[in-house]
């Protein structure tokens, strides 16, 4: 593979310099917004629910990872952009089914490998391009719909909201390249703003749960 390969995968890129998406680039500063909230959030909780602290700082790696991968565009950038936002996904996971569903690590364990089994059988199945490459993150979104239905009441909103945000987001990062013509400017700079409300109403349902359990 060449690393410095360059990528054009987004609407608004028209060439291969550095701010060629400035869009998409500078509304990855919607991720350290929603650290920076969350981490007040998680100080004002107590400051030691530490598993959430782990959380946010990966979403920060996220807003920085995003934003190498939309200035650099090079197939190298591509990881600093994925494996961020695939911690995360994991992570907060194992948060969930621990913390809110309370469940022992072996059966936390087997969910996460059955997750990780559907994150990699879909793409191959129906193409790594499908949807845009949307279809990478549809275990996130089925994830988050079946959790809502086994997390306590008191959850329940926050993940329900979350995925309502997830599914948007992710129909509008779909649809970036199908509306070029008549919008150059694309959607995917919106899967961003978006993308960046879900994981804080993520991280302040983890803080929020961890304050009931003390």
């Amino acid at each position: 593979m060449n690393w410095s390969e360059p990528v054009d995968l987004y609407c608004e890129r028209v060439g291969t310099g550095f701010w060629a998406e400035p869009v998409n680039a500078l509304t990855n500063a919607a991720f350290l917004v929603a650290a920076a909230i969350a981490f007040v959030r998680w100080w004002r909780a107590g400051g030691r629910d530490w598993p959430t602290l782990a959380l946010i700082v990966v979403l920060v790696a996220v807003g920085f990872g995003s934003f190498a991968f939309h200035t650099l565009a090079t197939r190298g950038a591509v990881y600093l952009d994925v494996v961020p936002i695939a911690v995360f996904i994991y992570g907060y996971l194992l948060l969930a089914l621990r913390r809110f569903l309370a469940l022992p690590w072996r059966a936390t364990i087997e969910l996460l490998v059955v997750f990780f089994a559907a994150s990699r059988v879909l793409p191959q199945l129906a193409g790594s391009g499908a949807l845009n490459g949307s279809l990478d993150y549809l275990p996130a979104l089925a994830a988050m719909l079946i959790l809502v239905w086994f997390v306590p009441s008191k959850v329940r909103p926050a993940i329900w909201l979350a995925a309502i945000l997830f599914l948007v987001s992710l129909a509008l990062r779909t649809m970036d390249q199908a509306v070029c013509a008549a919008f150059p400017l694309g959607t995917h700079f919106i899967w961003h703003l978006l993308n960046a409300a879900v994981l804080l109403v993520l991280l302040d349902a983890a803080i929020s749960a961890s304050v009931e359990a003390r």
